[in-house]
């Protein structure tokens, strides 16, 4: 049986950090002189990583998704995707910049990974040095067509998303061409509000609403037909008749998805915890160094679970609260 929080919500995805290092600098995520990182001693191993993942697939946990910082930062980052491609999981997805992605996603697929999100806030070559603070847009765009090529994509059995961090005069006029991409390619494009994190300086008035990208797509593209979304979707998807691909939106500042939330996340440095804007954290790699049993950790896992509150405070107190930097927590 899945674990549950006090309001019943089962827990059945694991979103998994392999790392706090990252080759890019994005304004949302990191710092632009970067952040204090843990002492390689300090993060989980390979060895603890799996222990986890299996202790969790245990109690019901299918889905895992393995995030940084980049994942593919860390030189294991492939071990790791076999090791666990061997637990059974119904998805074995990774979120990346795709900067590292091109070369090393034959040996990804081989391996086990059956879900694929990139992450790419805009199609204009300046812009994204602008965003992420590096050069590397053609990069990226060549690891989606490599990913495409190789199976990965919402009509298949693989599937492909594109994440962009929509920002109020940063990048909010490119809606309507990530949507005609979405129209000719099988892909969806997820379109995220930009969320509060230390170090990101965040402002609500540079937030984009999900339903101000919404009408920006469709004053270009005609009315967007909602499709059947699981309960536990953090998106709202959408598609128009004709289109090979579609869009979603992640609006976890305008209209937070908590109810349906079935996630756990581990980071990097095996800290447990139960909601990405929670500042409340459990060390695993502590217990584990310890000597803790697998039943021990289920214990923690569920003690945990059962303060989980039912919501997120919203974001202006959000904004207020000491909580890590995006990159430590693990997208």
């Amino acid at each position: 049986m899945a674990l549950t929080d006090g309001f019943g919500r089962p827990h059945t995805t694991l979103r998994l950090g392999l790392t706090e290092r990252c080759n890019l600098r994005c304004v949302y995520c990191m710092p632009a002189e970067g952040i204090p990182l843990t002492p390689t001693r300090a993060m989980l191993t390979t060895d603890e990583i799996e222990r986890l993942a299996r202790v969790l697939v245990g109690t019901g946990v299918d889905k895992v998704r393995l995030t940084g910082g980049e994942p593919l930062v860390r030189k294991d980052a492939v071990e790791v995707t076999e090791r666990l491609g061997r637990l059974g999981l119904r998805s074995l997805a990774l979120t990346t910049n795709g900067l590292l992605l091109e070369d090393r996603l034959p040996a990804l697929r081989a391996a086990g990974l059956t879900d694929l999100t990139v992450s790419l806030d805009t199609l204009r070559a300046d812009r994204f040095q602008e965003i992420t603070r590096r050069p590397g847009l053609d990069t990226v765009l060549g690891a989606l067509d490599t990913a495409l090529g190789l199976g990965y994509a919402i009509d298949g059995p693989r599937s492909l998303k594109v994440n962009v961090v929509a920002m109020k005069g940063v990048n909010e006029d490119e809606a309507a061409d990530f949507a005609a991409w979405a129209a000719r390619a099988p892909i969806e494009v997820r379109f995220i509000e930009v969320m509060p994190f230390d170090g990101n300086g965040w402002d609500r008035t540079e937030l984009v609403p999900w339903t101000t990208t919404r009408a920006a797509i469709e004053a270009v593209h005609g009315p967007l037909t909602p499709l059947d979304d699981a309960p536990s979707s953090t998106a709202r998807t959408f598609t128009r008749p004709g289109w090979r691909g579609r869009v979603g939106f992640v609006a976890s500042m305008t209209a937070p998805f908590c109810a349906g939330c079935t996630r756990l996340r581990i980071t990097a440095d095996g800290a447990l915890k139960v909601c990405l804007f929670g500042a409340r954290e459990l060390s695993l790699r502590d217990a584990l160094r310890s000597g803790a049993t697998d039943a021990e950790v289920v214990a923690l896992v569920t003690a945990a679970l059962a303060g989980k509150a039912a919501a997120h405070a919203g974001m202006d107190v959000l904004a207020a609260t000491d909580n890590r930097p995006m990159i430590t927590i693990g997208g």
